[in-house]
């Protein structure tokens, strides 16, 4: 069996009721229920809350809740792991074989079924244990700088003051969007940013992490401009 996973707590700090904030038409949650539902592969798509709100507004847009997460598991220090964990765990205790599994985040309207789908086929084809998207930095992060104790200016990796852009290695950055692997790595707990891994690589322009209202404001600028620019597409005659 293959599963999505959607983690949805209610207890959001910064975006008060993020999960489900109408976000360019839609509550948030529903962009990546969707695109579990349509990328074909699951055999079911869970949320997993501790919110009913959440829970109900889930429901309506096509997701199993077979569990309401305990509160043990929804405060601000619980990693994604130990959610997948449980909810592998809970399935399977109720005569569930569980192969595969999808974390997808409820905060991901940029990711696609199509992703979905590629994601699968590289974690088969690569024998990896997961793979996950990830997107390059706009900047070389070795030439990041901190503001010192003195308030001046300093170097985060002072051993490349003086390289040039050009011989520094790409770095890159987990998109934020989903974690597609074997069960049995999630359950061990095998660390997801890893050699274990492969990247599914994104543009910048798909990907924005929504903590604040201002990655909320930009992310419905590049998603309302994406849209437009598939529906422009559409109308390219072939």
């Amino acid at each position: 069996m293959k599963i999505a996973l959607i983690p949805a707590r209610g207890g959001s700090k910064r975006i008060p009721r993020k999960n489900i904030k109408m976000f360019a038409g839609k509550p948030l949650i529903a962009y990546s229920i969707l695109a579990a539902k349509n990328s074909g592969l699951f055999d079911r798509v869970i949320v997993s809350t501790d919110d009913h709100e959440i829970a109900a507004i889930a429901k309506e847009w096509g997701a199993e809740i077979p569990f309401i997460r305990p509160a043990q598991l929804s405060d601000d220090h619980t990693g994604t792991m130990e959610v997948i964990q449980h909810c592998i765990n809970t399935l399977e205790s109720e005569g569930n074989s569980i192969n595969y599994a999808c974390c997808i985040y409820a905060t991901a309207p940029f990711v696609t079924p199509e992703s979905l789908k590629t994601a699968f086929e590289l974690l088969i084809d690569s024998q990896a244990e997961y793979v996950f998207t990830v997107t390059s930095f706009p900047f070389p992060v070795q030439r990041a700088l901190f503001i010192n104790q003195s308030q001046r200016v300093d170097c985060l990796y002072p051993e490349f003051r003086y390289t040039r852009s050009q011989d520094l290695i790409e770095a890159f950055h987990d998109a934020g969007q989903f974690y597609f692997g074997k069960s049995m790595a999630f359950k061990v707990g095998t660390p997801l940013f890893s050699p274990a891994s492969y990247p599914l690589i994104l543009s910048r322009e798909k990907v924005q992490d929504i903590d604040t209202l201002e990655d909320w404001r930009r992310a419905e600028l590049l998603y309302k401009l994406w849209q437009t620019e598939i529906a422009n597409d559409s109308h390219i005659p072939s």
